[in-house]
């Protein structure tokens, strides 16, 4: 890569466009003093992206703009194009010459521009730094500045030093890096605190979700109760159904018989003993004791339902009230109601025996009913119905002191009738004995009767909680007849003779099943499960997040590691060979003597100690406050002399180090071009020789723009360009023969 110009316009002196062609390896800028010559350098530093306005000697933007003179007007911007041959492609962009221009307005504002294209900075360094470019500025070497690379700080001179070796996109690509893994470990605190925010949340969701997981669970357990309970209770009224029909079908069939046999036979005694009081009183309370007996049953079956309702409807209205009546304690109730309803056993007759028995049946059905009833008329007919059935009790206290008494007449009469010896007494014991006989079928029927009505009540129940599993567990229980007990071994006579005691065991476990469903239900599992979801993927993909930006990390920190073990393995080799150079034109500028550059470690203070004694003491007992970082150390040893530091050099001295050093520096890795700014100003004669010598030595790598006022300087350059200002304040560029530069430098 080779510079071929570089175009100044409105840049501080050179108020008007000034073209400078760099066609020879060694260009000298000449001319006297204030005249401009060193614009030239601060316009390379310009155009090449230098940010720090000391370095241009300026303070504002706006001081490096043409600011006008009597004659001419101010400019209201400055530029500066430099273009150099990218033939050979060091630079990594497919053009054949790449142009480079920064502007700087009024305002403070930069442009800068590739190739007639707007880019960042950052692209303009990257693209430099690949070039050997970079931004320390050690390839261009101001006035005054020479002596900068002796007088700077360990870690600058490392930074000075990895510029020149090439180091510069290394260290971007690094800090590229630094930045990454900042921003990654920044992005991994962020995800972290919001899972840390989210963890709380899911913890309650899935608490939720288990429990919704667990109604799941409880609706399978309730649908596999539901079906076996529902197909014994089919079987069991289908069963129980079937045996009343059968044992309906012979007492009804007798009965009609008896009926028409007692028929003929009062027709026959009619006819015979009209005038038989006896046989017609008889007849009277035979059918006296007919019609009290059915009134008895109907005010026992109409008191049972009362006593019912009135149980239910005490219960719902103590549940409305907000007083609970637990199931025990009214299933107790109910038990002291068919405990008393036992004791009337023993003062009834046989019929009202089965009818009392019938009666407790039916009171512990309800008792049992009771525990699950959910709803229920108003309260308010309550007494009502206890007036009805304190009526209803004594009228049936009177029909049963009836029924009694008409018993004691039949019974006395039958004596008397049996006491007579005359020819109708066959006629009426046959009588009496199918009367006797009629009373057992209509007991039995009545009993029948009863177990139909408890049938009817179980079909119903049956038919309640066959709507209510659907509704809780939907149309799939109606699949239960097809269930099979007990994997088929039960058969169905022996699913109907278990005790009827098992079936309400069965029945509890549903309501306790429901209830614990129903509380299951009330968490809102649908919206519950969403949002547990919704969580549950959110917190996921952080997850995830936190997994991919650990990984970058530690690809980011592996890549940090590998670009570090490369720049100190590069920068340590490149130590070695500067130094051998720097050892070389030592000797050579100074006819003998040794010089050396070596890495040294020091500590960097994070933060400032508010007194020298206590910076102190915080070198003894914080190290966490400090840290270790490389620099660069010169020494030297000049022959004929015990000088052994840099600032015991004189200043001579010193111009004639720093110019070896950069020298050196230049040779290990030489940069496309190098700028020198009146660096050999304190150099003698013969120090000007080594100097010339040493030029056309770099000159062979690297071209070299001198802006000097040494003759011996001028006479190893190719091309002068001479720099001169007029009374306009303008400085203007003048084509001058090489022989004619001497008088000109004067």
């Amino acid at each position: 890569m080779r510079l071929k110009s570089i175009e100044l316009s409105g840049f501080k002196s050179f108020a008007k466009k000034t073209e400078l062609k760099f066609d020879s390896s060694i260009t000298a800028i000449v001319g006297p003093n204030g005249s401009g010559k060193s614009n030239i350098a601060e316009a390379f530093r310009f155009v090449l992206g230098e940010q720090s306005m000391k370095s241009m000697r300026g303070r504002r933007g706006e001081d490096l703009i043409w600011n006008g003179s009597p004659a001419m007007g101010r400019a209201g911007r400055a530029s500066v194009r430099l273009v150099l041959d990218n033939a050979d492609r060091v630079l990594n962009l497919d053009f054949d010459e790449v142009q480079f221009e920064r502007v700087v307005h009024r305002d403070g504002s930069n442009d800068y521009l590739l190739n007639g294209s707007t880019v960042r900075l950052r692209d303009i360094a990257e693209l430099l730094a690949h070039a050997g470019i970079g931004s320390s500025g050690h390839h261009i070497i101001s006035q005054g500045e020479a002596d900068r690379i002796l007088s700077a700080s360990p870690r600058d001179r490392r930074e000075m030093i990895e510029d020149a070796l090439g180091l510069t996109a290394y260290l971007y690509k690094r800090e590229d890096a630094e930045r990454k893994l900042e921003k990654a470990q920044e992005n991994m605190r962020e995800v972290e605190a919001l899972r840390r925010e989210l963890a709380p949340h899911l913890k309650f969701l899935s608490g939720q979700v288990k429990k919704i997981e667990e109604g799941e669970k409880l609706r399978e357990e309730l649908a596999n109760a539901y079906v076996e309970y529902l197909k014994r209770e089919k079987l069991y009224l289908v069963e129980t159904k079937e045996a009343l029909a059968a044992d309906e079908s012979s007492p009804s069939k007798e009965r009609h018989d008896i009926e028409n046999r007692i028929q003929k036979l009062r027709d026959g005694l009619a006819s015979k003993a009209k005038s038989d009081e006896s046989a017609h009183e008889l007849v009277r309370l035979e059918k006296e004791g007919s019609i009290t007996r059915g009134q008895r049953e109907e005010l026992t079956r109409e008191i049972g339902r009362l006593e019912g309702e009135l149980i239910a409807r005490e219960s719902i209205a103590k549940r409305s009230e907000g007083a609970t009546i637990p199931a025990k304690k009214a299933a107790a109730f109910a038990e002291e109601i068919a405990a008393a309803l036992e004791e009337a056993k023993e003062f009834d007759l046989q019929a009202l025996q089965k009818t009392v028995a019938s009666l407790v049946h039916r009171v512990r059905e309800f008792a049992r009913s009771i525990l699950h009833s959910e709803g229920g008329e108003d309260t308010e007919s309550l007494g009502e119905l206890k007036e009805r059935k304190q009526k209803l009790e004594k009228e049936l206290h009177d029909i049963q002191s009836q029924e009694e008494r008409n018993r004691r007449s039949v019974s006395n009469l039958r004596e008397d009738i049996e006491s007579k010896k005359d020819a109708s007494r066959q006629a009426e014991r046959e009588l009496f004995s199918a009367m006797a006989r009629r009373s057992e079928l209509e007991s039995i029927l009545a009993g029948i009767a009863t177990r139909k009505e408890a049938l009817a009540r179980d079909e119903e129940r049956f038919k309640e909680e066959l709507r209510e599993g659907g509704v809780l567990i939907g149309r799939g229980i109606l699949g239960y007849e097809s269930f099979e007990l007990e994997r088929g071994k039960v058969q169905t006579k022996e699913s109907i003779l278990e005790d009827r005691s098992q079936q309400e065991v069965r029945r509890r476990k549903l309501e306790r099943l429901k209830i614990r469903l129903e509380e299951a239900d009330t968490l809102g599992g649908a919206e519950v499960l969403k949002e547990h979801h919704e969580t549950r993927e959110r917190d996921e993909f952080l997850g995830r997040e936190l997994s991919d930006l650990q990984t970058s990390a530690e690809s980011l920190r592996a890549l940090i590691a590998e670009l570090t073990e490369t720049l100190e393995g590069r920068f340590a080799q490149g130590i070695e060979t500067i130094t051998l150079q720097f050892s070389e034109f030592f000797k050579l500028m100074f006819g003998g003597g040794e010089a050396k550059l070596y890495i040294v470690k020091e500590h960097r203070v994070r933060r400032q100690a508010s007194s020298e004694a206590e910076y102190e003491e915080g070198e003894e007992d914080g190290e966490d406050d400090a840290e270790l970082e490389e620099g660069v150390e010169i020494s030297v040893n000049l022959p004929h002399k015990r000088v052994k530091g840099l600032h015991m050099l004189s200043g001579g001295e010193r111009a004639l180090t720093s110019i070896a050093l950069i020298f050196a520096m230049s040779q290990v890795n030489p940069p496309p071009f190098l700028i020198l700014d009146e660096t050999d100003a304190a150099l003698d004669e013969a120090n000007s020789r080594r100097y010339g010598d040493m030029i056309e030595t770099l000159a062979r790598k690297s071209q070299l723009i001198l802006i000097t006022h040494n003759r011996e300087t001028m006479s190893r350059a190719g091309i002068l360009y001479g720099i001169t200002m007029g009374s306009e304040g303008v400085s203007k560029l003048l084509s001058v023969r090489f022989e004619e530069a001497l008088s000109v430098a004067k």
